[in-house]
């Protein structure tokens, strides 16, 4: 889990700088925030893998933050923990029925964070993420940056990269060239939709005849990955 990166959102500068220390000695990296509509930005743009989400924030409220994140499919899936002094029960229950993956009041110690924190990770991360994910002979293995074929490595660029490995850690849906954009490239990424085509193409070169199959075009739509091959 050490490596993963984490937005602390919080307006009062000490504390931040107090949970980025605890979470830099523990592996990780940290990005800042002040206020919701920074973190928005940076979340949109940076893909963190956990945000830390005060409650009481200048502006919107961390709560009705977590709302907006929890609704928008780009930003659904980033876990959320939310921080607050307040410790009365209906908060936590605001907060998870926001959507928030867990609560913690303050103040708390760099051990529970650290814990809690590790815990929600385990809980949201995807098979392909860390953990090698295998389909057909195609294996895929975050830890080594490596794609290989029943054992024999194959040639990827960076971005076919990324656009396999969403594909293989979401297997058997359809997604749009817009979806597929946002998801691999990001939000605030302005590039042409037929981009998304391209880079198919190239994939699928790289896959070699036997395997290109698994990448689908679904005509109306976009693509879908399926080991399901008509």
């Amino acid at each position: 889990m050490a490596g993963r990166t984490i937005l602390i959102v919080d307006d009062e500068a000490p504390i931040r700088e107090m949970i980025a220390a605890a979470l830099e000695m523990a592996g990780y990296h940290s990005l800042e925030a002040a206020d919701s509509q920074t973190a928005h930005t940076m979340i949109v743009d940076m893909k963190p893998d956990l945000v830390l989400l005060d409650w009481m924030l200048p502006g919107v409220s961390g709560v009705e933050l977590c709302r907006r994140l929890k609704r928008d499919e780009l930003t659904a899936e980033i876990p959320v923990i939310m921080l607050t002094a307040k410790g009365e029960e209906d908060h936590k229950i605001q907060g998870l029925e926001a959507g928030a993956d867990d609560y913690i009041t303050k103040p708390f110690s760099p051990r529970e964070l650290v814990a809690r924190l590790k815990a929600v990770l385990r809980r949201a991360t995807p098979l392909g993420i860390e953990e090698p994910i295998e389909v057909n002979g195609l294996r895929l293995d975050p830890a080594s940056h490596r794609v290989s074929a029943d054992g024999k490595e194959i040639e990827i660029g960076p971005t076919e990269y990324r656009l396999l490995q969403f594909f293989m850690s979401h297997q058997e849906r359809a997604y749009t060239r817009a979806q597929l954009l946002d998801q691999v490239w990001g939000g605030n990424v302005y590039v042409d939709e037929r981009t998304v085509d391209v880079h198919i193409r190239r994939l699928r070169k790289a896959l070699g005849d036997q395997l290109m199959a698994m990448i689908q075009t679904v005509r109306g739509t976009g693509y879908r990955f399926s080991e399901k091959v008509s």
